[in-house]
């Protein structure tokens, strides 16, 4: 911890650990946040895990637009984060070009998100952090959640704390992913209310050691 592609037949495995049934009602005693680039593919499947299973959870991006795979990789499909929803980009992409955006599990994913929630949201334009532990998905993504945490005024000095959990982006890592970050919050959650400032460094040595991730990890005072 520092501070400061599957087969076929793994994806079909790691699919079938997903959680089923409806929502059950929010009933973590911590605030958590995913976050990713575009809040499309890695901060939206982490989301769904928590979600399913009872979190206090929400879900942003980093980037200064939401990015898609397009007909080529020099042709992505790209989208302001101004409130455009997933049901849009669902529309738009199947009247694109359906059977391809099929094919690479972009309207999977869009049906998935818009499920979950109504459109992507930019973590630096929250006027407040209202959450107990925020979880990156990659290392440029923890570095500007921290840079927009340092250029905020400070105003009750309660600490929070950002986690950064690397995972590839694509459909097989995300749930990957997501399932070790549900691990990972377990085990938070079996802390004493008030022991999170002191018990966190042993869950990510712990984390560290199950799931071979290494993490990054910041302390913050909102």
């Amino acid at each position: 911890m520092s501070k400061r592609g599957a087969s076929a037949e793994d994806a079909a495995a790691l699919a079938a650990k997903r959680p089923i049934g409806p929502d059950r009602q929010a009933a973590s005693q911590f605030r958590y946040a995913t976050i990713c680039s575009s809040n499309m593919n890695r901060s939206m499947e982490a989301h769904y895990f928590l979600k399913k299973t009872g979190y206090h959870v929400e879900s942003f991006g980093t980037g200064t637009s939401v990015r898609l795979p397009g007909p080529s990789e020099d042709k992505p499909n790209i989208f302001p984060f101004d409130g455009t929803t997933y049901q849009q980009m669902f529309d738009q992409l199947a009247a694109q070009n359906r059977q391809l955006y099929v094919e690479n599990g972009v309207l999977n994913m869009l049906e998935r998100n818009l499920n979950i929630k109504p459109h992507p949201e930019r973590f630096q334009e929250l006027s407040a952090v209202p959450f107990d532990v925020v979880i990156t998905c990659e290392e440029k993504v923890f570095d500007q959640v921290v840079d927009d945490l340092e250029r905020r005024e400070p105003g009750t000095y309660e600490p929070f704390h950002v986690i950064n959990v690397n995972i590839r982006d694509n459909h097989e890592e995300a749930t990957r992913g997501a399932i070790d970050i549900q691990d990972m919050c377990d085990r938070i959650e079996k802390l004493p209310e008030f022991g999170l400032n002191e018990g966190l460094d042993r869950v990510l040595e712990e984390f560290e050691k199950k799931t071979k991730r290494p993490t990054l990890h910041y302390v913050h005072f909102r």
